[in-house]
């Protein structure tokens, strides 16, 4: 609490050091070497057990001077950044956004509670104004899905009004012009509608908006291009100090996660007959290497100096980076087919846009694809725990095809007919442009409730644990491949 820091326990803070002579903090500050290690980052443990990233002095100072630079970030002698802290500062993306970054350009930064992510982050944004500021995609889903909620309980006029305003800024963001003499009818629709969304979610002061750590749907992306928010894809792992690739109001191109960071090289090895490989980094992001976990280090970097990152990605010809999944997510049949699952779990959810909140593409060693499906619903202003009620967007979807359904344990104890075959014609339509049969979900599930962390499901960046996911709902999983 404010309060505690600004008496007595902040001045007792500040005596501290006053018992420390200038001369031992010389000689500790002229001890530190650029290439000693500086943190320890420990992996989420997604793929396997948590490792102990060791990145150096060189590794932090570098990154933060050189990333933030590519993502156009100022220095406080030409304009006053501010941001807000709310990610766990164990983790990469925070420590050089949040803290390095902060520190290197002289940011003001707003910490905010703890529990800013079940329920209280637009609050604290509205309070600091963030000239910039840095999301996980499930960060930027919630936002949507908060949105969405509101428009579908508005009245007929707003909604038409805030549906024309965002296809006009789709149409105009999407559209190859990058002029800045934008048409009338997008500065209209900006001023009317977009700019007063913008305002009552604190982003009236923001210039740019990041989105890092995993990857970002279409539907996302597309959404806040309606509200005039182009996301800005930052790419890297704990193992490259954070972005090793940027985007920015400079360096963007749809869909894409940017470019390497200047001084800094990407390539692709082992490339596939479409151009996807493994995405490798070299640079003064690379980490020093895993604490005491040297057969693991040598795995990671090769004799060169690159890291491989278990990513798999393609490179267009001007050098912007887009990541297609990871190999150990490759889905092998039982058959010996390769299938990256994201690009399948995001057409179901891009067919389903109002209903299906999460997919997980299932088919490892099995004889044909299926699927896990959650539905969407509201989330518990106290533990922004997932709850059983639908959200009004998932509700009018019901409605819409014949359904009083409200709560997700209704449809799955009745199965209900109406919202299943809606669910049904989604995947046949995705079946429908699958290019052999092996690529076509044969079976699904909707599950009682929703991915959370808690739950087990996300890693602390929301990250998709498929491993703990295939485990926690092995019954489900088993009864697709009984026969």
């Amino acid at each position: 609490s404010p309060s505690v820091f600004t008496g007595g326990l902040m001045d007792d803070f500040m005596e501290l050091g006053n018992t420390v002579q200038d001369e031992e903090l010389d000689a500790v500050i002229n001890a530190q070497e650029p290439n000693q290690c500086c943190v320890l980052i420990y992996t989420s443990g997604t793929t396997g057990k948590p490792k102990g990233v060791m990145l150096s002095h060189d590794n932090i100072t570098w990154t933060s001077a050189h990333a933030s630079q590519a993502g156009d970030m100022q220095p406080a002698e030409i304009q006053q950044e501010t941001i807000v802290s709310y990610l766990p500062l164990s983790h990469i993306a925070a420590q050089i956004y949040d803290l390095w970054t902060g520190i290197k350009w002289g940011e003001k930064v707003y910490f905010a509670e703890p529990d800013a992510l079940k329920g209280g982050l637009v609050d604290i944004l509205k309070e600091a104004l963030p000239t910039s500021h840095m999301g996980v995609p499930r960060v930027w889903e919630k936002i949507m899905e908060k949105i969405k909620d509101v428009s579908s309980q508005s009245g007929y006029v707003k909604k038409k009004m805030l549906s024309w305003a965002m296809s006009v800024s789709l149409e105009q963001n999407l559209s190859s012009s990058n002029s800045d003499l934008k048409p009338f009818r997008m500065r209209l629709a900006d001023a009317l509608v977009l700019a007063k969304i913008r305002h009552a979610l604190g982003f009236s002061h923001c210039q740019k908006h990041f989105c890092g750590a995993a990857p970002l749907s279409t539907e996302v992306l597309q959404f806040f291009l309606g509200l005039n928010i182009p996301l800005y894809e930052a790419y890297g792992m704990s193992e490259t100090t954070g972005p090793h690739c940027m985007s920015g109001p400079h360096v963007y191109r749809h869909y894409s996660c940017g470019k390497a960071v200047p001084g800094c090289k990407v390539k692709l090895v082992n490339e596939d007959e479409d151009g996807n490989g493994e995405i490798c980094f070299w640079g003064r992001t690379v980490f020093m290497g895993y604490l005491n976990m040297e057969d693991k280090t040598r795995e990671a970097i090769d004799e060169h100096g690159w890291l491989h990152s278990g990513d798999l990605g393609k490179i267009d010809q001007d050098g912007f980076v887009y990541v297609t999944g990871r190999i150990k997510e490759l889905i092998i049949t039982a058959g010996g087919e390769n299938i990256p699952p994201v690009p399948l779990e995001d057409a179901v959810k891009k067919e389903l846009p109002a209903l299906i909140s999460n997919a997980m593409l299932i088919g490892d060693h099995k004889k044909f694809l299926s699927m896990l499906l959650t539905l969407k619903c509201t989330l518990d202003p106290d533990t922004s725990e997932p709850t059983d009620c639908l959200t009004q967007e998932a509700r009018d979807f019901c409605q819409k095809v014949g359904s009083k359904a409200t709560q997700v344990s209704e449809i799955i104890r009745l199965k209900d007919r109406a919202v299943y075959q809606a669910i049904q014609n989604g995947l046949d339509r995705v079946n429908a442009r699958a290019v052999a049969n092996v690529q076509r979900i044969q079976k699904w599930a909707v599950l009682g409730k929703d991915f959370s962390i808690s739950g087990g499901e996300f890693g602390p960046t929301m990250k998709l644990k498929r491993q703990a996911v295939v485990e926690k709902y092995k019954d489900e999983i088993d009864s697709f491949y009984k026969n």
